[in-house]
């Protein structure tokens, strides 16, 4: 009767070790599929906000910023372009352009960045003889167009411009800003370019 107690006291530790032994590998499968779904979880976005925007706005736009620049310049005869931006939001985008007269007189055009329709000009309220003939000045200087600005920042750098302005460097050379955005990574790169040479005077990437 003894030994008889005794075989099935071994037989019960048996099997208590048994199964002590499979609750231990599933504990640990579950504690190695808890620490992945912690890490996955706990994981940055793969975009920023600003990416994800980018990435939001820009294949909405159907009209590039060359066909928004011929829209606002035709609506100011005899005008230029000094600047322009595509802005939001994504289900509404549009490019905010501001084209100056050879007198230095500037005006806004917002054109549709999905049907290419240029809106009306509004002139510019707030400036003054100085503000006009700078920016007359600047015309004068800029021997290199938006367009060939462009074109230099893009050999640079494949993607699509979302803004391109005159402004003038700290010794009086007008220059172009271009901002080209790349959308493999959606980041963008800002260039700095003499606007009487095309020489590249900054480079700038944005990953933010």
């Amino acid at each position: 009767m003894a030994r008889g107690t005794a075989l099935l006291s071994a037989a019960a530790a048996a099997g208590a070790l048994l199964a002590g032994c499979g609750n231990g590998a599933g504990g640990d499968t579950a504690q190695a599929g808890d620490a992945e779904a912690a890490r996955i979880a706990a994981s940055p976005s793969t975009l920023t906000q600003d990416q994800t925007e980018r990435k939001r706005l820009i294949p909405a736009a159907k009209k590039g910023w060359e066909q928004a620049l011929r829209a606002a310049v035709a609506t100011v005869p005899k005008s230029e372009l000094v600047s322009i931006k595509l802005k939001g939001p994504a289900d509404r985008p549009r490019w905010k352009t501001e084209v100056v007269t050879a007198d230095g007189a500037a005006h806004t055009v917002r054109v549709d960045a999905v049907t290419g329709k240029a809106g009306k000009a509004q002139a510019e309220t707030d400036q003054d003889a100085d503000d006009k003939q700078e920016l007359a000045g600047w015309l004068k200087k800029a021997t290199v167009t938006p367009q060939q600005a462009a074109q230099t920042a893009t050999d640079k750098t494949k993607g699509t411009v979302t803004a391109v302005k005159l402004d003038d460097s700290d010794g009086g050379t007008p220059t172009w800003s271009v901002d080209v955005v790349s959308t493999d990574d959606w980041n963008k790169t800002t260039y700095d370019i003499d606007a009487t040479n095309r020489k590249v005077l900054r480079e700038h990437v944005d990953r933010d």
